[in-house]
Parts: C-alpha cells; sequence; structure tokens
C-alpha cells in the first residue's frame, strides 16, 4: 500500500497528530509520502520525521490579535493558487489518500478517483458534538473545505458516536514545578500578552512566541520562539497551561494532568466548538479576553488526574491496512475500552 498524507500546516496540532501517524506507519513499513499546505515553507520545522514531504501554498486564515479577519481571509483566498496546485497533483501510484483537513490533497483524489481518509479532529465536529457560535458558513467549510469518502473525527470524549480518542504523545516527568506556567497564544499580540502576565511576579512564565515584546520582560517571563523540545520540556514540568482552544496541546495537557485555561481564537468556529466540550467536561477554565480575574482564580485552581490516551496512531494504521473502512465503530470501541475517563465525564454522552 502506498499512501499520500495530506497535513493542514496552519496549526501545529495536525503536524504534531501526522507525527504521530508517520512512527506508526514507519514501524509497519508503510510506504508513505507528506504533502502540507497552509503556511510558508520556511515557516515549517523539525520536519526530520517526514522525510522528502512537499509544500503547497494551499489555504489559511488571516488573524489580527486574537481574532479571525473574515476580509481580509476572503481576499487572500481569491489571490491563491489552490485551483491550480488541485489540478496539477497527479496522485498517480498511490492507492489511499490520508487527510487532515488538508483541501489540495482532498479535492485532487475526489477529483481522481482515489480512495480518501480523513483523520482530524474537525471530522468529530461533524457529529452533534458540544458545539457553540457555529453559522451556516462554518457548516460549509467543515463539510467542503477538505472532502473525504470517510471521516474519522478524534475528540476528548466519543459523547456515543463513532469517534476516535486523541493521538497523543507526550513526555511524561515526575517533577512538576506548579508555580512555572506554559503560556502558547500564537494569535494575541506579544505585548499584550507580556503586559498581562507582568502582575503575577509569584509566577514563572514560559512564553512560546513567534514574535518578541517591545519592551523589556521582567524576570519571571520567559520568552521563547517556538522549539519543538524547548516546548514538550516545559509542557512536562509545568504546572499548568493557558494556551489557545486548539485541539493537540489541549489534549497532551489532559494526557499529563495539566490545569488548562484557554482562549479561543475569535471567529474560529473548531476553537469555540473545544471551548464548548471543555466546560461541559469541566475540563479547562476559559476566557474571551485576556482577563486577570480569570487568571488569577486559575493560578489558584488544583490540578487535575492525567488521563491516559491508547496508542491511537498504531490501532488505526492496523485498521487501515485491513482495509475494511467502512465500519470504524469496532475500532473506537477497542480503544476507548483503554480509556479511564475522570469520574464527571462518563456520563457525558
Amino acid at each position: 500500500m502506498k499512501i499520500l498524507y495530506g497535513v493542514q500546516g496552519t496549526g501545529n496540532g495536525h503536524i504534531s497528530r501526522a507525527r504521530v501517524m508517520a512512527k506508526a506507519m514507519k514501524n509497519r513499513n508503510i510506504e508513505v509520502d507528506f504533502l502540507f499546505s497552509g503556511r510558508p515553507e520556511d515557516h515549517y520545522f523539525d520536519m526530520q520525521e517526514f522525510g522528502d514531504y512537499q509544500v503547497r501554498k494551499g489555504l489559511s486564515f488571516v488573524t489580527e490579535s486574537g481574532r479571525i479577519n473574515m476580509l481580509k481571509t476572503a481576499q487572500n483566498s481569491v489571490r491563491s493558487s489552490i485551483f491550480n496546485e488541485v489540478k496539477q497533483l497527479d496522485l498517480q501510484g498511490y492507492d489511499l489518500v490520508l487527510n487532515d483537513f488538508e483541501p489540495i490533497t482532498a479535492w485532487a483524489a475526489k477529483q481522481q478517483g482515489v480512495k480518501s481518509v480523513s483523520i482530524s479532529h474537525q471530522a468529530a465536529l461533524q457529529y452533534p458534538v458540544p458545539k457553540q457560535g457555529g453559522s451556516w458558513f462554518d457548516e460549509v467549510i467543515l463539510n467542503h473545505f477538505a472532502p473525504v469518502d470517510i471521516a474519522l473525527g478524534c475528540h476528548w470524549h466519543h459523547f456515543g458516536f463513532p469517534i476516535l480518542p486523541p493521538f497523543v504523545e507526550v513526555d511524561e516527568s515526575s517533577t512538576q514545578f506548579c508555580h512555572q506556567i506554559l503560556v502558547y497564544l500564537p494569535f494575541e499580540n506579544a505585548d499584550d500578552i507580556a503586559a498581562f502576565l507582568t502582575p503575577f511576579d509569584d509566577y514563572q512564565f514560559f512564553v512560546y512566541h513567534s514574535v518578541k515584546p517591545i519592551k523589556p520582560l521582567p524576570e519571571h517571563i520567559q520568552w521563547h520562539g517556538f522549539s519543538r523540545d524547548g516546548f514538550k520540556q516545559h509542557l512536562s514540568h509545568c504546572g499548568g497551561v493557558m494556551a489557545n482552544a486548539g485541539f493537540e496541546l489541549a489534549s497532551e495537557a489532559m494526557a499529563l494532568g495539566k490545569k488548562l485555561l484557554v482562549k479561543p481564537l475569535l471567529g474560529q468556529f473548531e476553537q469555540s466548538a473545544n471551548v464548548a466540550a471543555l466546560e461541559l467536561l469541566a475540563a479547562a477554565d476559559s476566557m474571551q479576553t485576556l482577563d486577570s480575574g480569570k487568571l488569577t482564580r486559575w493560578l489558584k485552581a488544583p490540578s487535575p488526574e492525567a488521563i491516559h490516551y491508547p496508542k491511537v496512531g498504531d490501532a488505526l494504521v492496523d485498521w487501515l491496512t485491513l482495509g475494511d473502512w467502512q465500519q470504524p465503530q469496532h475500532l473506537c470501541d477497542q480503544l476507548w475500552s483503554q480509556v479511564e475517563l475522570p469520574e464527571n465525564w462518563r456520563k457525558r454522552q
């Protein structure tokens, strides 16, 4: 079996999930090529596991100060070369296209009659799982942005539907520093983050952001450009995570037993839906703005128990090789039977 794996590159969570799958496929000697789209080629990092991967421009959202700018996003989409990129992608020789919300490989597979299977968090949102703030446009994006033959979604809870657990690969540590907080708010203004954290000098904040603040930082705030190894080390040892409401980092925080404070990217349906699920499960606190009162209360909260999710990537690769792709329920049931969910989650269906 030869696979082309298309990955949405706008968020690091899609890439993290692809890393888990890349290792699982390598362990089973499956031939796979990777294609990423959604960000400039020189903005990808730590990509060694994907071999000689391909990059396309694709489509991405334009964000400003923690909110999606729909006008600029639309203008950027009109100028996009995605139609030519779909037309030029030759899938001859591939038996299957795997897809993580990546539009070029999805549409090319549809046009060329190649079987396609999605592995994404977005696919879980096609079920009536907890959501909020959605619109008809969001439903159009979910259903038509990256269309596939078979859609496999992943979520923190199955909610009674054929949904996979998260694809989590974390470095556990026996040492936890409760007053150290990992901060990942890539859509917020760097100086706004620094000003927000400055009064809380009883805590040490490790901030990962692509832009440095203009003003000097106090000693209790350490600023880092993105480094996967450094980020994972701080995640392993910290007492809590403050982040946007993306799916993968929240999954990693849950798997490590880290308390979680999320600020969704405003205007982004997936992150709003994630907040709804997190609040229903009482798995995180949330804030719509950089709210000092919310941060004060959250910093004093205890840490939750870790949730030990199974090796979803390995089980999924085995399922793919069997070829019975129309029946995912047994796979989902098998994986969830290995998860000990918190007591207050078990009735959430």
